[in-house]
């Protein structure tokens, strides 16, 4: 896969309660991937950025929730996550990757 495509298909960090959970119990950390990203090209994108080693890519699509607005009907964007597991003694630490 080419440079290029790695920085298409990671979006970002998912950072919500239920990610941070996850992320203390287990090695897996959630991204933000693009619609069309597969679980390959996640794992690879994954591997060549944060130069970690991945066992497992499992990737959620979740609806946009629908919304009551002054103008009528709303409807969020659908968002497309995947829960990387980690191999054991990998780390990603989004906080000192900004130092």
């Amino acid at each position: 896969m080419n440079q290029e495509r790695v920085y298409k298909v990671l979006l970002g960090p998912h950072i919500s309660e239920k990610a941070t959970i996850v992320a203390e119990d287990s090695q897996q950390v959630v991204f933000r991937v693009s619609s069309d990203a597969t679980k390959p090209e996640i794992k690879t994108a994954v591997e060549q950025l944060f130069n970690v080693k991945v066992a497992a890519v499992n990737v959620l699509n979740a609806k946009g929730k629908t919304k009551r607005t002054q103008r009528g009907l709303g409807k969020r964007n659908d968002v497309r996550k995947a829960y990387v597991r980690l191999a054991e003694g990998s780390e990603i630490d989004f906080l000192a990757a900004g130092e």
